[in-house]
């Protein structure tokens, strides 16, 4: 009798478990490709491109005039027109020019990276408020992004009510 108890509860847990999950909705969205589409990542794009070249021109620009620098000494210094001494300090110049153009190199790197989390992320914030929409308003309580799935059937794809959310 006690076995038939205790089976026929593990039964009805596993009958309310099963019955739990299939309850529950799921659904996915390809993220990557809504964001390709959305013109505020165009634009932010756009500008992120237009700020790197500014960057490299002046990077460049710094550039161009060490070489000259250096090939300046260089001439002074095999025309002997240089001492020692003043060969040392103008190593030591151009030493101290070379080390900022690395410091402004990565300096610029880390400028072009707050750009585009600036840029960015209201546009991820938008993005993820419409998945948040979709799902609430759909009774969804999961929403994967499509890039980690192995297996999803199409008829959960919710890309389409995210764009419309977004009105795309």
């Amino acid at each position: 009798m006690r076995k038939l108890v205790k089976t026929g509860g593990l039964l009805l847990f596993f009958v309310c478990i099963t019955a739990a999950l299939s309850a529950q909705k799921f659904g996915y969205v390809n993220s990557a490709a809504i964001l390709a589409e959305m013109p505020e990542v165009k634009q932010a794009d756009a500008n992120l491109e237009a700020l790197q070249k500014q960057l490299q021109k002046k990077g460049q620009g710094m550039v161009e005039t060490l070489q000259k620098d250096y090939t300046a000494v260089r001439q002074k210094v095999d025309a002997g027109e240089l001492s020692p001494l003043q060969q040392q300090q103008e190593s030591d110049r151009l030493e101290k020019a070379q080390a900022e153009i690395a410091k402004f190199e990565q300096e610029m790197s880390e400028q072009i990276q707050a750009k585009r989390q600036e840029l960015l992320q209201p546009i991820y914030d938008k993005v993820n408020q419409a998945i948040k929409d979709v799902a609430e308003e759909n009774g969804f309580q999961l929403i994967f992004d499509q890039g980690v799935l192995l297996y999803a059937e199409e008829s959960q794809d919710v890309s389409k009510l995210v764009r419309a959310k977004l009105g795309m």
